[in-house]
């Protein structure tokens, strides 16, 4: 069972859908996409007894959460308590992401590479939002002027948040499965997260991603420099966490440093590393559901991948786009790309938008050039109203 309805959801669903060992696939609530690949049903991600019922309903051998909200919120924990193997961590290892104040004290804990803390807001620095904010809650403040800007919207999303140094490099999306005490690293990608060309305008939750990174070839050697000590860390503090634990990580001159950690797979990193993945995703998350990842790996294969989302007209500013009529998606896949639904819903037989980010459309290639081409070829085969996306994704 996959708890969610977002393109991250479909693309886990769609890969599990290969597996050998599948019987029944199930979604609460999924989406118009994951309806062709099993049964979803109408339970909201945080509703831990409805999804309790479920589970127990359908008989479910593994379930799968993939926001951070019901993570955050415990659901994790009430479907373990009642004996149901999870993949996602519990609410108390997911404040690894639910609070950056938390989060910051594991890896100083740990010993492992962050940016500054500044007790005084000046420009230039980084203003985040300390709890969840949909990856919106990241303000980089070049001016006085921007640092005003997002010291009013964090304080929008309510509670704490801090304020760090502004590191330059490149960013990298680096990901490991866990099963409360071993890791395996799970790949790489590169995502980028401002609405306009050029990375210019607010954060989004992602308007792109691709990978492999071709200038990118530590992730063992960081998953083991940077997961394994929060992971043992989290044990150490009766908190094991079991999922995916995701490092968003700056590479500077002076080393990487993680800029922060997630509870979960990335959206839309979720979309390339999916199709580039080989053997059996299935069988991963149930060994780490159950405590034993021994003798487990993760193998992507050698083609690239690189996803576009189309989003709403008003995305980031709103998300409740709804009812405008989506067409050329079976023409977009014709070329062989896939079409993961992020935002969607079916309204008389017809596909419609239903959110902010509407359409993840990811291809792949031997090479990222390759496949951004294929991507953008399907891309420019689907519509609807005031559809808007990037056009440098991945351009080299």
């Amino acid at each position: 069972m996959v708890v969610g309805s977002g393109a991250r959801e479909h693309a886990l669903a769609w890969r599990l859908a290969q597996s050998p060992g599948l019987t029944e696939l199930h979604a609460a609530p999924g989406n118009p996409g994951i309806a062709a690949l099993g049964r979803c049903h109408p339970v909201r991600p945080e509703d831990a007894e409805g999804l309790l019922s479920l589970a127990v309903t359908i008989g479910a051998d593994l379930v799968v959460i993939g926001p951070e909200a019901p993570l955050v919120a415990g659901v994790a924990d009430e479907l373990r308590v009642n004996g149901i193997p999870v993949f996602g961590p519990g609410a108390d290892a997911a404040r690894i992401e639910g609070s950056k104040s938390f989060a910051k004290d594991v890896m100083r804990a740990a010993g492992i590479p962050i940016p500054e803390t500044l007790s005084v807001a000046r420009a230039p620095c980084v203003v985040k939002a300390d709890g969840l904010a949909s990856g919106k809650g990241v303000f980089v403040c070049d001016t006085a002027e921007e640092l005003e800007d997002a010291l009013r919207a964090v304080t929008a999303f309510g509670g704490d948040f801090v304020i760090e140094e502004l590191l330059e490099g490149e960013e990298v999306s680096l990901f490991a499965l866990s099963d409360g005490r071993r890791v395996v690293p799970f790949g790489a990608a590169q995502d980028f997260k401002r609405i306009g060309d050029g990375d210019i305008g607010p954060n989004t939750g992602g308007m792109g991603a691709y990978s492999p990174v071709p200038w990118f070839d530590r992730a063992e050697e960081l998953v083991a420099s940077i997961h394994q000590p929060v992971i043992d860390e989290l044990a150490r503090r009766g908190s094991p966490f079991i999922g995916v634990l995701f490092a968003g990580l700056m590479l500077t001159a002076d080393g990487p440093k993680v800029l922060e950690f997630n509870a979960r797979f990335g959206d839309p990193e979720t979309q390339v590393l999916m199709p580039r993945l080989e053997g059996d995703l299935l069988q991963l998350l149930f060994a780490c559901a159950v405590g034993d990842l021994s003798g487990s790996s993760a193998r992507l294969g050698d083609d690239a991948a690189v996803t576009i989302v189309l989003a709403a007209p008003d995305y980031p500013a709103r998300s409740d786009f709804a009812g405008a009529e989506i067409s050329g998606i079976a023409a977009a896949e014709a070329t062989g790309a896939l079409v993961f639904h992020g935002g969607t819903a079916v309204r008389n037989g017809t596909v419609v938008t239903n959110g902010g980010r509407i359409l993840s459309v990811t291809a792949t290639g031997p090479t990222v050039s390759e496949a951004r081409d294929r991507a953008y070829l399907a891309v420019d085969l689907i519509s609807f109203d005031g559809v808007q996306y990037r056009r440098d994704i991945a351009r080299a």
